[in-house]
């Protein structure tokens, strides 16, 4: 048996998570240093993959499979391709910075009650949650990787519901009663979603006989699993939906907002760029690896979905008065982004969306960390209650122009390669889609520079006047994800070499092949 380092790379944040919450109440601090510990070392762990996995190599690497549910032909079964490296090293990458972000937001607070916000369960949720991340970009088992798929949503329930933002503007009871309504608006989508997939799951085992992705797609290559059209959409559709509701994609998307508004800074990052790149992770491994057939019919339709999200998106962000919230709508758009690079069926479109997925995680985790650092100083979300903070904290404001920057796609900063991709492989195949897309990028310079400016420009308000600037802490968590944005902006050859490998393999999965430039052939002799 090789060395199980796949296992390995989820099993210390779950186990972390168990010692973390062992810790005695008294010893708060001791707990965030052990969760901030283990975090790094899943960090290494990580590195580790992403280091020993050959991009020339077998689709999947570091496999791992061992029997689990003998009778149902469940196995746990691990691989990783590219795609999920990629991944693997974002989450990675993400929560050692929300645990540092979030050092301070789950300590007890004195209401007019009781003390409440039990700290070693916050950071140990949080280390549960990227367990279930990185084997859910693991699991090779379709059964396997639903269940990940379900149980994740536990931990991120008490997160958002249990350690909410302390910036509300009503009264504790208010307070609570929102956050309680996000999180179980957050849980009930995604379980909806999860149960519709359930029955394609069942459905799929009743087909194909067993649950391994890579059993059941050499099947179909040799032509011993036959699948009806009709049985295939079904599937297909049953599938999708879940990881629409997950991405997520509109009309599904209406959770998020609520989600990311009321939870705490990190926990929003940890949602938005960790926990719902399972679904659009999870559209490139399954729906296209399982449902090919199915994926081409339904693509016209998602691509318009796709392109309702990038403009609805984006519109409601620039109307947006809450800085969280604007943030989360942008997301929305982001997402549209990464789906309509999925659906386009090009090889440029889909290693954009998967180089999107990682850019888009470390520009949102860059931005709405800084935010959040803002919104705790002056314990306002609103961005009226803001004005002239670069006067008073210009390292605080230059870093968040620098998150919103890369947000709405600068050249020289790394999502600007991912939505390159994203729109020359729209474009290849889907011109009048690409076009509508490009709208999408002229809204997010709207609403970024729109919100630099009320917050941070102009006369400086009385009540941010003593704001203090970035704290050492804080610039720990900051100056590395810029550092990474500006690094992957101009060389991203590293994430490109691991993505193409696994691209290719998908585009070959669909059995598509990227459409030929209409270039009209020149006489060069003549020209001469």
């Amino acid at each position: 048996m090789s060395f199980p380092l796949l296992t390995l790379t989820a099993a210390v944040p779950a186990v972390g998570a168990i010692l973390t919450a062992a810790v005695p109440a008294a010893r708060r601090t001791a707990a965030k240093w052990v969760a901030l510990t283990v975090s790094l070392v899943t960090l290494v762990l990580a590195g580790v993959v992403f280091a020993r996995f050959e991009p020339g190599g077998d689709r999947y690497q570091l496999v791992e499979s061992h029997s689990w549910i003998r009778d149902f032909g469940v196995r746990y079964e691990l691989g990783v391709d590219g795609i999920g490296v990629a991944l693997i090293a974002l989450t990675a990458l993400l929560i050692p910075f929300i645990i540092l972000a979030g050092w301070h937001d789950a300590d007890p607070l004195e209401t007019s009650s009781k003390r409440w916000r039990p700290t070693q369960g916050f950071f140990a949720l949080i280390l549960m949650v990227e367990a279930m991340v990185i084997l859910s970009f693991e699991a090779t088992d379709v059964f396997l990787f639903y269940i990940l798929f379900e149980a994740m949503l536990i931990p991120m329930y008490f997160l958002i519901g249990g350690f909410g933002d302390r910036a509300h503007s009503g009264s504790d009871e208010n307070a609570a009663a929102q956050r309680s309504y996000a999180a179980v608006k957050f849980l009930l989508y995604n379980l909806v979603g999860g149960l519709i997939m359930l029955a394609a799951v069942i459905g799929l085992y009743v087909v194909a006989g067993n649950f391994s992705l890579t059993e059941i797609a050499e099947a179909r290559a040799n032509g011993t699993l036959e699948m009806a059209s009709s049985t295939e959409k079904w599937l297909f559709l049953g599938f999708f939906f879940a990881f629409a509701v997950k991405a997520p994609l509109w009309p599904l998307h209406t959770w998020l907002p609520n989600a990311m508004g009321e939870a705490t800074a990190p926990v929003a990052v940890l949602i938005t760029a960790v926990v719902d790149k399972v679904g659009t992770f999870a559209m490139l491994r399954f729906c296209l690896g399982l449902f090919p057939e199915a994926s081409k019919w339904a693509t016209p339709a998602i691509i318009v979905l796709a392109l309702i999200s990038i403009v609805y998106g984006a519109l409601l962000a620039v109307g947006q008065r809450d800085i969280k919230r604007l943030v989360a709508y942008a997301s929305i758009s982001h997402f549209g982004f990464i789906i309509l690079g999925i659906f386009a069926m090009t090889s440029q479109g889909q290693s954009g969306a998967t180089l999107y997925m990682v850019n888009h995680g470390i520009s949102t985790a860059a931005l709405m960390l800084v935010a959040g650092f803002l919104i705790s100083r002056r314990g306002s979300r609103l961005i009226a209650d803001y004005g002239g903070v670069q006067k008073v904290a210009p390292v605080l404001a230059g870093t968040f122009l620098i998150g919103g920057l890369a947000t709405l796609s600068l050249p020289g900063l790394a999502p600007f390669v991912s939505e390159f991709l994203v729109l020359v492989g729209t474009f290849a195949r889907y011109p009048v889609a690409g076009i509508v897309a490009t709208t999408g990028i002229v809204l997010a310079a709207l609403y970024v520079l729109v919100l630099y400016q009320r917050t941070m420009t102009g006369p400086v308000k009385e009540e941010v006047r003593a704001m203090p600037d970035l704290r050492p802490r804080e610039l720990a968590v900051v100056a590395p994800l810029i550092a990474v944005l500006l690094f992957l902006g101009v060389f991203p050859k590293p994430l490109t070499d691991v993505v193409n490998p696994a691209v290719r393999h998908t585009m070959s999965d669909v059995q598509r092949t990227d459409p030929t430039p209409e270039v009209p052939v020149q006489n060069v002799e003549a020209a001469k």
